[in-house]
């Protein structure tokens, strides 16, 4: 386990960092504590777009929250308009 999670969104952020620079979007949504920050952070210094779910629509916003607030998210998004921006990145 990574951050007491299996499987952990940091690890899967992480190989898509290592394996798709540039190429990839990634997109963090409700859940609970701040797995997938880490991942996300050098998933945008590889110069992915980063997706995430808004604090209103989240039933949880542990995860999305920490992305937010370091700036690393290009686009802020309610859980029914996330579709539409992942097909507005490819």
């Amino acid at each position: 386990p990574e951050n007491s999670c299996k499987p952990s969104a940091d690890y899967l952020f992480r190989s898509i960092a290592q394996h798709y620079v540039g190429r990839s979007t990634g997109v963090i949504m409700t859940g609970m504590g701040s797995d997938g920050s880490k991942g996300l952070v050098q998933m945008k210094n590889n110069g992915s777009f980063i997706i995430a779910q808004d604090e209103k629509t989240c039933t949880v916003y542990g995860m999305p929250k920490e992305p937010i607030e370091s700036g690393i998210v290009d686009i802020i998004a309610p859980l029914e308009k996330i579709a539409d921006e992942i097909v507005k990145t490819v």
